[in-house]
């Protein structure tokens, strides 16, 4: 059996996505040491069957923490939400868990390495939303003279979860971990905890956003260990990408333009990314010329 695996999950209209995440991963021969398995959560017979022929195992997802029906019916794909708090549960014998969202794929090894290495000694492998290339991570109301409301996703997150004032506020300034892409031991102590926060974040809030804010309470209020990675290892801003021409590969917009770890098409802004594969971007190459390119994984 492998030491480590890799773990995704989508419904039949992110099959396409996760086939490009399944085959971004592949490409290295380093991941001949590392299982891939998948959460089922509406997948076609037909895209099982093809999956299967590239992957270690493939589960029907669960709802694992019980919620109404009312707030997930005909949405399958939320199960995601709920289901990556339990991966030890639908894969046990595996020593490092690795998850990345349907919506990304693998541009460097190099951060695979770096995940797998940031979950040892009992601690979260986890990047944040908070980058010199992100711009503003807090917004603010300006209400009256130099006064001002701060908003924080954190904040907001926490409260609509049905969070005390308290935690919301402990939580509120910290940078936002995103929980699209993170690393844990089987045997960390966050598996725990982190359900907890679950259960209270789905009894009061909103099903989507609810593993993410569990997380953050996870990590800033209950105080377990983390140890946060540079967003070149799950990046976000698509638009503030860079082309490198001569090392043709994806590379942060500052120097010292590191190659990025996992292209990650998270939020709104990349739904055309998302929904159309041969959605022609305009990325400024290092040199400062211009580039039209396919942003989705193509091998």
């Amino acid at each position: 059996m492998k030491e480590n695996v890799i773990i995704s999950l989508a419904d039949s209209n992110y099959y396409e996505l996760l086939d490009e995440l399944v085959n971004s991963i592949k490409r290295f021969k380093e991941s001949e040491n590392t299982a891939i398995c998948i959460l089922d959560a509406g997948l076609l017979d037909e895209q099982k069957k093809q999956l299967s022929l590239k992957v270690d195992e493939i589960k029907s997802a669960d709802w694992d923490i019980e919620v109404p029906e009312f707030k997930v019916k005909g949405k399958e794909w939320l199960k995601s939400q709920v289901s990556r708090a339990f991966l030890p549960k639908y894969f046990p014998g595996y020593k490092k868990y690795l998850w990345i969202d349907a919506d990304a794929w693998v541009n460097s090894w190099s951060a695979i390495e770096l995940f797998l290495k940031g979950c040892e000694n009992n601690k979260l492998s986890i990047s944040t939303s908070a980058d010199r290339a992100y711009g503003r991570v807090l917004r603010a109301e300006w209400v009256f003279g130099s006064f001002a409301r701060v908003k924080s996703q954190n904040y907001k997150h926490a409260k609509s979860s049905g969070f005390s004032e308290k935690i919301a506020r402990e939580v509120a300034l910290k940078p936002h971990l995103n929980i699209g892409v993170f690393a844990l031991e089987a045997n960390a102590s966050h598996w725990e905890v982190w359900q907890k926060n679950l259960r209270a974040a789905l009894k009061s809030g909103k099903i989507w956003g609810s593993e993410q804010i569990a997380m953050n309470i996870t990590i800033y209020h209950d105080g377990l260990n983390v140890e946060i990675l540079p967003a070149y290892c799950n990046w976000t801003l698509i638009e503030a990408l860079k082309f490198d021409k001569e090392k043709n590969t994806l590379v942060e917009p500052y120097l010292p333009n590191h190659q990025i770890g996992i292209v990650h098409f998270a939020g709104k802004n990349n739904d055309q990314i998302r929904n159309d594969k041969n959605f022609i971007s305009k990325v400024k190459a290092t040199d400062g010329s211009l580039v039209e390119m396919k942003l989705r994984f193509n091998n």
